[in-house]
């Protein structure tokens, strides 16, 4: 009995230890486990890695996979990506006038100086922030609003030259710092604006004015020239003329024994006083009027004109013609002489009173 006690006893005592066992060997399996995906670990193109061994730097790893101690050892991942900040700089000019400059820079942690970069520098863009704050406040106060405009690219030469010496010592490299605008107040652009406009619109009106100048002085010669040919036009129609009628006066005397060169003057007027006539009543639309509009008036017409032919004077008849002028009586006439008839003799008779 004691025999078969004993071995129930064991055979219980051997039960419990089981499910302990179990549980520390899983205990165990599982420390492993999380220890073994501690002590490996990748790191990324265009990163580092800074690995801190009990909190002190140990060493600088490369792209790839990597071993680390567990519990030792711990990394940190420094990105060596060219990055961008951008800032607004507020300042005033030489000529007191305030602007705002956005400057954008861009930076790159330098590849032999990770540790520094990671160590060094807490927060980088406000480092980065606060030298480009003193950069540009020591050069634009001392150029004027047009200096600072025409200076632009040599400001942005001058902030990186002064960036790239402070943060090289922090294993930074400034790769650019760009001036990208230059803001002048709201107030100073509209003055500005108008400055150059009405600059614009004098030497507008200038060139205007000398474009009228020359159009003007060319329409003059061109009616200098005008008239030159014109007065040529009408002496050479008035020669024709006058070369026509003298032909037609020999032709006519020629063929008409007798007649005067008057006679053919009133009948070549004739003829053109019943043309003009003709022209005017068949012409359709006319206002012209055509006075005097008698036959007998080609007489006067004739006249006229053998008198302006003549160089003399035009005779004028009709309502229109000259009154003759009688010459005033003197207002105390002179007496009669002694003896005419109807005047008293003042040796034999006495006047009346």
């Amino acid at each position: 009995m004691w025999g078969e006690k004993g071995s129930i006893l064991e055979t219980y005592q051997k039960g419990t230890c089981m499910p302990f066992v179990l549980i520390v060997l899983l205990v165990i399996s599982l420390f492993i486990l999380i220890a073994a995906s501690r002590a490996f670990y990748t790191v990324r193109t265009a990163t580092a890695g800074v690995v801190e061994k009990f909190g002190k730097f140990d060493r600088i790893t490369r792209p790839g996979l990597h071993f680390l101690v567990p519990f030792a050892e711990r990394v940190y991942f420094v990105d060596l990506q060219v990055k961008q900040a951008q800032f607004s700089v507020e300042t005033k000019t030489h000529d007191n006038v305030f602007v705002q400059i956005p400057v954008s820079v861009q930076y790159q942690v330098l590849d032999d100086k990770i540790a520094d970069a990671f160590y060094k520098l807490s927060a980088p863009q406000k480092q980065i922030e606060s030298f480009v704050f003193n950069s540009i406040l020591g050069h634009v106060p001392k150029l004027t609003l047009d200096e600072t405009f025409e200076q632009q690219s040599g400001i942005s030469v001058a902030v990186k030259v002064e960036l790239d010496q402070i943060m090289s010592n922090f294993g930074f490299n400034i790769l650019t710092a760009l001036v990208t605008d230059i803001i002048p107040d709201v107030k100073v652009k509209a003055a500005m604006n108008d400055i150059n406009a009405a600059q614009r619109a004098q030497v507008a009106a200038q060139a205007r004015g000398e474009a009228e100048k020359i159009l003007k002085v060319k329409q003059a010669e061109a009616e200098a020239e005008s008239k030159a040919l014109q007065g040529k036009g009408i002496a050479a129609e008035r020669q024709a003329i006058i070369d026509g009628l003298s032909a037609s006066i020999e032709h006519f005397q020629q063929g008409v024994p007798g007649a005067t060169s008057e006679d053919v003057m009133a009948l070549v007027l004739l003829t053109q006083y019943f043309d003009t006539l003709r022209d005017i009543g068949t012409r359709g639309g006319t206002n012209t009027l055509f006075l005097p509009n008698s036959p007998g008036a080609a007489g006067d017409f004739q006249s006229q004109i053998l008198a302006g032919l003549r160089g003399g004077q035009v005779p004028k008849t009709g309502p229109d013609a000259p009154r003759v002028v009688e010459p005033e009586r003197p207002y105390n006439p002179p007496p009669p002489p002694i003896g005419t008839p109807g005047t008293p003799n003042p040796f034999t008779e006495t006047p009346f009173p």
